[in-house]
């Protein structure tokens, strides 16, 4: 029986592009996260929020607000989120009950209102 085998110098490059992959689907699960109020409360709770490492990973997240990387992002207030997160005063305040429930409602407004149409417009033929 012939098998295929792969040769050395294709196996590392397969487990970087698997690497990459699952680098790529785990930030993007991550980034998606910061789309909940209740999350962000729970990391500045915990004080994960104050942490200079995490604080340094959020920088680093910025890519996400790339329109290459963007385009993946299935709720845009998690990079509305991720930009608030850059700033030390809105980390210090979601950790704050009212805070939560303030963006929570701001998020649940928006999503509410964002598709109002307007009434169709009946064309009519000018000719009677």
């Amino acid at each position: 029986m012939l098998t295929r085998m792969s040769s050395p110098t294709q196996a590392p490059e397969t487990d970087v592009r698997a690497a990459n992959r699952a680098r790529f689907e785990l930030e993007l699960e991550f980034v998606q996260a910061l789309a909940n109020p209740f999350y962000l409360h729970s990391l500045g709770q915990q004080g994960i929020l104050d942490q200079p490492a995490f604080i340094n990973f959020l920088d680093y997240l910025q890519y996400w607000r790339e329109k290459d990387y963007a385009r993946f992002i299935h709720y845009p207030h998690a990079l509305h989120h991720l930009e608030l997160l850059q700033h030390a005063t809105f980390r210090a305040e979601i950790r704050k009950d009212e805070w939560r429930e303030y963006l929570n409602q701001k998020q649940f407004e928006h999503w509410r209102t964002w598709r109002v149409y307007a009434p169709a417009v009946v064309l009519r033929d000018s000719h009677p």
